[in-house]
């Protein structure tokens, strides 16, 4: 294997397994709950803060890559999520679980920047299509895996509260040792205290896409976020189910398929992909939200699924249309602003969503959500409408 594909499998599997550690927890909340009193608002609170945590490497060590280098940020990323995967296994209340979610979320951000950006350096070494399914789709595979893999051992492994995170800790060694044999694509340089000052700019390539596309970005993680924070809750509550494997299901229904539809987003141009992605989600998010009320759990999860391959396609499309045609030096600031975009759109739904939980049931909770999608369906649609009638006008005008 060449060396650059060496480092391109370093950066992507460790971009997963950061994201894997942080689905790791999700099927145990339940246990929280029950076993150590933790309310819905600290599930919540702890989502929140995990989202925090995540704008907050990707806004002040954004850039720092660029400076540093990939792999020194990469390495640090791994033992952040390490240390959060510890804090994991000493749970008995909200605090030490509040303080892990935190530490995922700064592994999370800083993973979305030095090594989506050592993924994009590399991006010569593999098919065109896989870079932009493993920037929009890599972090929910990482987190299905961790939450479906969790939700087994919880089930049915031995010790059940620690054995899910011993086998993430050796996963984060083999991602340690995978870094180490990696060549950066990096040269070290000075600035590196400069780059720490906020700077969230978009070179001219990518300004005029960047509207919609955060638009999809929001309406997509949202709902990420209220399935992360409430998966196991609507399983037991609304879906009747109290079993693990059942909460990981539910959570993993809206990740796990998302890299299928980037599959089939390659396939076609990104502004299509993102359009009929963005349609469909809408739509089998009304799926959703009916079959949630109904209490009908296997076509819940069938219908999450279809909307999780809708979800990928229009993630994968939204970042192909910026990420296209960027320099080196651009890559890491652009990719923090994709993910800064995300994880606020998701962090201030899942907030508002924690603060009704207290007075409203799940389900009226989750409409809310259904209409974030629609609005924001309505935009791409306006959106698009208009930029097809601009050209058209300015291909009269020329002809």
């Amino acid at each position: 294997m060449k060396q650059t594909q060496i480092s391109y499998a370093g950066a992507a599997l460790s971009l997963m397994t950061t994201y894997l550690a942080s689905g790791t927890p999700i099927p145990l909340y339940g246990r929280y709950q029950m076993e150590n009193g933790v309310s819905y608002m600290a599930l919540s609170l702890s989502s929140v803060l995990y989202f925090v945590g995540a704008v907050t490497a990707l806004l002040f060590f954004g850039r720092v890559s660029n400076f540093l280098g990939r792999k020194p940020i990469a390495l640090a990323t791994i033992l952040l999520a390490g240390a959060s995967t510890l804090c994991f296994m000493t749970i008995t209340g909200a605090t030490p679980l509040i303080i892990g979610r935190l530490l995922q979320g700064l592994a999370s951000g800083l993973a979305s920047t030095a090594m989506a950006a050592w993924v994009v350096d590399n991006t010569r070494a593999v098919p065109r299509w896989l870079t932009p399914a493993i920037l929009s789709c890599g972090p929910m595979t990482g987190l299905t895996i961790g939450g479906v893999g969790s939700g087994v051992l919880v089930e049915y492994g031995p010790d059940p509260r620690h054995f899910p995170f011993y086998i993430v800790l050796v996963l984060l060694l083999c991602c340690l040792a995978l870094l180490v044999m990696s060549t950066d694509s990096v040269i070290h340089k000075s600035g590196a205290l400069t780059s720490l000052k906020p700077q969230l700019a978009l070179p001219s390539s990518a300004r005029s896409a960047f509207p919609v596309a955060a638009c999809t970005f929001v309406c997509t993680w949202a709902l990420g976020g209220f399935f992360q924070a409430f998966g196991p809750a609507m399983a037991q509550h609304n879906l009747h189910s109290s079993s693990a494997v059942a909460a990981a299901f539910v959570f993993a229904a809206i990740m796990a398929p998302s890299s299928i539809g980037a599959s089939l987003a390659g396939r076609v141009s990104a502004i299509t992909a993102q359009k009929v992605g963005m349609y469909s989600f809408t739509l089998l998010l009304g799926g959703i939200l009916f079959f949630l009320y109904q209490g009908m759990l296997i076509p819940f999860v069938i219908t999450s699924i279809l909307a999780g391959i809708a979800q990928g396609g229009v993630l994968t499309g939204s970042i192909q249309t910026l990420v296209t045609d960027l320099k080196q030096d651009e890559r890491a600031s652009v990719l923090s602003l994709i993910y800064t975009s995300s994880y606020i759109g998701a962090a201030i739904p899942t907030l508002i969503a924690g603060r009704m939980s207290e007075s409203y049931s799940l389900f009226t909770v989750a409409c809310g959500y259904g209409v974030l999608a629609l609005l924001g369906c309505i935009y791409v649609y306006a959106f698009h409408r208009q930029k097809a009638k601009t050209l058209a006008t300015q291909e009269s005008h020329y002809s």
